[in-house]
């Protein structure tokens, strides 16, 4: 018997050949939590669950897969129990089902809902689990609405009017990113996103079905909603962040809960957090970052369930009126106002060209080291395309750069394609 407790657990079980056909029952749970090399990807990294479950049902002589740890949650329990019940569901054990329910009861801790949790997982490797409710449409026709101060809610409800006006096709990415700066910022800011969209907007056409101001509405506002020292501490600082966990902790009323976060912030987030003259000072002085490496440059565990964390964390999130006088803001803006005039000036020659730059926006994400690789295989897609500049397949040849950009951390794939690109131009 093997039992696995998320789905990539099965597939390394069935790759390192604990699962063979002619003895093993295996009992899997096909919910995901993603691995570190998921996460690292500079693209999408999420392995193909469906190519894991056709292997296991080679690989097993018997296979038990259902979403283990939806069933524990919904019975108020843990993913151990609705394992441990279709292990006794499976029949791969001669033990009877009271035998195992008598030793959830032995143990006397969360017996109830360990029974329920057992029962379910019970029921799903015997086939029988209840068929969900249908969901009806009423439950989506209450519509989005923010509320608010009347100033604000004026300013939003402007905002939103705009953004109705614009073509269909632009129009959800437009009010995601609408709502995305906005949170970053204030609705200020959002009419800042929507002026550069315009501007866009206004270089495409219905003839093009609007792709260059869909892609726009979403590259526009990422970048523009960039990862800095303030936005990490503001999310870390929520609310709601805070109930996340909680729950996802099982914590109840009576239970504390202790919350370590993890900092390792480099010279250049603290250049970044300064003032725009004095931080672009600095960054250029290899003496003072050589300093601020020395003084930051080191992890930090802060724990924000205790209140000088928390306080320092709050204060840093709460500098939002700041934020756009850093010297952090004026690089991203700078940055942001180039690479949409490069996009921008190759409408006119070549349409998919223009696409596939503002696309190439994608590469760039994340926070410290991980925008820093980002923003290197950036400007190197951005050169090479420069390279390409008026061949009939250059819109392609920038979409295969960007690809390659995604493949790996590194950047080996980019290089080799781009080595390609120089030989024959």
């Amino acid at each position: 018997m093997l039992i696995a407790a998320e789905m990539m657990e099965v597939g390394r079980a069935v790759m390192r050949g604990f699962v063979t056909p002619d003895r093993t029952t295996l009992i899997g749970s096909t919910h995901r939590a993603l691995a570190v090399s998921e996460k690292m990807a500079p693209g999408d990294g999420i392995a193909d669950a469906d190519e894991v479950r056709a292997a296991a049902e080679i690989a097993a002589q018997k296979l038990v897969l259902e979403d283990m740890e939806g069933l524990a949650v919904g019975a108020g329990s843990v993913i151990s129990a609705s394992l441990f019940g279709a292990l006794a569901g499976s029949g791969a054990l001669p033990f009877r089902r009271e035998a195992y329910e008598d030793a959830i009861r032995a143990g006397g801790k969360g017996v109830e809902p360990s029974l329920r949790a057992f029962a379910v997982g019970y029921d799903a490797a015997q086939g029988h689990l209840p068929t969900a409710s249908p969901v009806t449409t009423d439950e989506f026709e209450t519509p989005f609405r923010l509320t608010g101060p009347q100033a604000l809610q004026s300013h939003w409800d402007g905002l939103v009017t705009r953004a109705d006006a614009l073509p269909e096709a632009v129009h959800d990415l437009a009010f995601a990113g609408l709502s995305k700066v906005v949170n970053f910022q204030d609705c200020a800011y959002g009419t800042l996103y929507l002026n550069r969209l315009d501007t866009v907007l206004a270089r495409d056409s219905a003839a093009c079905d609007w792709r260059l101001s869909a892609e726009a509405a979403k590259y526009i506002a990422n970048a523009m909603a960039y990862d800095d020292i303030i936005r990490v501490a503001d999310l870390k600082t929520r609310a709601p962040r805070f109930t996340h966990i909680r729950q996802e902790m099982r914590a109840g009323d009576a239970n504390l809960m202790q919350l370590t976060e993890y900092f390792h912030p480099r010279a250049e987030e603290i250049a970044g957090l300064m003032p725009a003259r004095l931080g672009a000072k600095v960054e250029a002085s290899d003496t003072w970052m050589a300093r601020l490496n020395r003084w930051f440059d080191k992890g930090r565990r802060l724990r924000t369930d205790r209140l000088p964390a928390f306080l320092m964390l709050h204060v840093l999130g709460g500098l939002k009126g700041y934020r756009l006088k850093t010297h952090r803001h004026a690089i991203e803006m700078a940055h942001l106002d180039d690479w949409l005039a490069r996009s921008l000036a190759e409408v006119d020659a070549d349409y998919d060209v223009a696409v596939e730059l503002v696309k190439c926006r994608r590469l760039i994400k994340g926070y410290s080291d991980t925008h820093a690789r980002g923003l290197g295989k950036f400007d190197k897609v951005m050169d090479a395309a420069d390279l390409l500049r008026g061949r009939d397949d250059a819109a392609q040849w920038i979409a295969r750069l960007r690809e390659a950009a995604l493949q790996d951390a590194e950047g080996k794939a980019l290089d080799g394609a781009i080595a390609t690109v120089r030989s024959f131009v």
